[in-house]
């Protein structure tokens, strides 16, 4: 999944920690032999292999990810879509030349975008891809279901309280002994490596925060960041960070992309709509740094400076 997975975990016995965190790095293991989109020989690259022809069945992971894909491109208008992994493969390409896409190439990568272009049949459990050439790109949900699926995986071996952490999106089971939640910091928006200012305590939740700091790329004067909005092609431009925590992972890491693609205006709305959702944006502008926080956001048990 391009990223380095860290978990913490208490437990009575070291013997049976070890074991379970063992098991919770072969199911992310196994979770990136099928969503991965650098391995051809994953699942999902097997499926956009068969791109255009007949349904194909897939496993309960994949088809669950691909399910709730398809819920929030939905309720985004396709601010969220993973059907754009032809316009990712050019900004990938862009982040390494330091030069824009090629219209051309771009023009004919939108032409294969769009969540209307997937057909879920739950029954059978099968996913058919319209177009040929289509290429699906996970990398806004998969790590968040990672995380969910390698706590559920410590639960399962008697680890009640623990961390899960891929990079911006952790899942956390129970608190850490003698605390009210694990100490989350969000990172600031102009140096992510500075010292957090601003710190969730949480527990049995995700959280999930994505934006341009780390992840970006300047051509002509221009920042674009990793984030693409899938309805024109174009990588994000603007310094904006957008925390998102939910009741799961596989909630909170797309609906990160969903309000950085929609804005505050029309992102925070649809957080409001989300059953135990919550959200955090701060965004650079000419008058300074801006913040903007859905209204559960303020109801969060935090520490620091607000």
């Amino acid at each position: 999944m391009g990223t380095r997975f860290k978990i913490i975990v208490y437990a009575h016995d070291e013997s049976v920690a070890k074991s379970a965190v063992k098991a919770a790095f072969q199911r992310i293991a196994d979770l990136d032999d099928i969503m991965s989109d650098y391995r051809s020989t994953s699942e999902l690259m097997r499926l956009c292999q068969k791109a255009g022809g007949e349904p194909v069945r897939v496993s309960e992971d994949l088809f669950r990810v691909l399910e709730r894909s398809q819920e929030v491109a939905k309720i985004s208008d396709g601010a969220f879509d993973v059907t754009v992994g032809p316009i990712i493969r050019l900004w990938r390409k862009a982040r390494r030349t330091h030069d824009l896409p090629d219209q051309r190439q771009l023009a004919q990568a939108r032409e294969l975008v769009g969540y209307d272009k997937i057909r879920l049949d739950p029954k059978n459990r099968t996913v058919q891809l319209l177009k040929p050439d289509m290429r699906l790109d996970l990398g806004g949900i998969g790590k968040g279901y990672a995380a969910d699926a390698a706590l559920a995986m410590l639960k399962e071996h008697g680890i009640n309280q623990a961390l899960v952490a891929a990079s911006g999106d952790i899942a956390v089971s129970g608190p850490p002994p003698g605390t009210d939640g694990w100490t989350i910091g969000i990172a600031p928006l102009l140096d992510p490596d500075a010292k957090p200012k601003r710190y969730l305590l949480l527990h049995d939740a995700a959280v999930s925060t994505s934006g341009d700091s780390e992840q970006y790329v300047e051509i002509n004067g221009q920042r674009y960041s990793h984030i693409v909005d899938p309805r024109t092609g174009i990588g994000l431009v603007g310094r904006m960070s957008v925390t998102v925590v939910a009741l799961h992972g596989l909630i909170a890491d797309p609906m990160t992309k969903v309000v950085n693609v929609l804005g505050p205006e029309r992102g925070l709305p649809i957080i409001d709509a989300t059953e135990g959702a919550a959200a955090l944006i701060v965004r650079k502008t000419d008058k300074g740094i801006e913040t903007f926080e859905s209204k559960a956001f303020k109801d969060l048990k935090q520490k620091g400076i607000r």
